[in-house]
């Protein structure tokens, strides 16, 4: 499987459900263009490798918001 493949694949809508941003606690948004879950409110990216979320916010990359 590619990079970009695993970037963009698509999240369980069940485990997005439960999945809440490490640093602020508040919901994630799944942003399919760059296949990451998306913390508006601290303004953090977090990945998703391999299908997997990675929810550590020194992985995570910081966006402008």
């Amino acid at each position: 499987m590619s990079d970009t493949a695993t970037a963009t694949a698509p999240i369980d809508a069940r485990l997005l459900s439960v999945l809440v941003c490490p640093v602020t606690k508040g919901p994630l948004t799944y942003n399919a263009a760059t296949g990451e879950l998306i913390s508006e409110k601290a303004g953090l990216a977090f990945p998703i490798r391999d299908g997997i979320p990675v929810m550590l916010p020194d992985e995570a990359r910081r966006i402008e918001g």
